[in-house]
């Protein structure tokens, strides 16, 4: 489904990824696992089209998308949920989530996919009308979730969607992205930095260090892996 192949980005004189490669199937949960700037986020935001690719070939679906803007890769069918939520404080739920379906004019399919998120989300449903921005951290978290649902994705990338909630949020958060990839058909992608965590969901896994992938395999072998135990589990 996507496949990125000797990928070179980063900001100004700073290079973020290393040329890397790796690979998401249809179906899957993969996650990418490393420590605070290793260069996850660059990642998602260089298959997003928000930083560019200086190097290398990423294709989705058969087809090249590097350097191609959001909206084109929000079309085909490729959705980011970012570090940090960043709803739109203001706007209430609904309004958050009539965003995620800005760029589709299927009103009966929008419908069905609202219904959809509210029952996924059961919390949302009670605060349609509130304003995002008085939401809890994992109130909010779901709401971007649920945002990025609404552009009715094949992929969905996740980044660090864990950060900052407690601990009986976490498991909340990752029982619904098993729910969303098992129930709805939905692959997904996973930046998360709680190694622990996005193992035990994932199917499969790859290791970036200082924007090099260094380890890749089936996310159990990861887990039992004791280089992997020590350096990211704390094991």
């Amino acid at each position: 489904m996507l496949k990125l192949e000797n990928v070179v980005a980063g900001y100004g004189n700073i290079v973020a990824l290393r040329g890397i490669s790796l690979e998401v199937n249809e179906g899957e949960i993969i996650t990418l696992i490393g420590a605070n700037g290793a260069g996850k986020s660059t990642t998602l935001m260089t298959i997003s089209g928000i930083v560019a690719a200086r190097e290398g070939k990423i294709t989705f679906l058969g087809k090249e998308i590097q350097n191609k803007s959001p909206e084109t890769t929000v079309k085909m069918g490729l959705s980011q949920v970012p570090e940090g939520r960043h709803i739109f404080p203001q706007l209430t739920v609904q309004e958050n989530l009539d965003m995620g379906a800005f760029l589709r004019r299927d009103t009966d399919g929008i419908k069905k996919d609202l219904q959809n998120c509210f029952d996924l989300f059961p919390i949302l449903a009670s605060r349609r009308s509130q304003a995002g921005g008085t939401l809890s951290g994992g109130e909010q978290q779901m709401l971007a979730v649920a945002r990025a649902l609404m552009t009715r994705p094949k992929l969905l990338l996740l980044d660090e969607p864990s950060m900052g909630l407690a601990p009986l949020v976490i498991k909340q958060i990752f029982d619904i992205i098993k729910e969303i990839n098992r129930e709805r058909g939905v692959t997904v992608f996973l930046v998360e930095q709680n190694a622990n965590q996005a193992l035990q969901v994932a199917d499969r896994a790859y290791v970036l260090e200082n924007g090099t992938i260094t380890l890749s395999g089936k996310a159990q072998d990861l887990l039992k892996n004791s280089d992997i135990r020590k350096a990211y589990l704390g094991i």
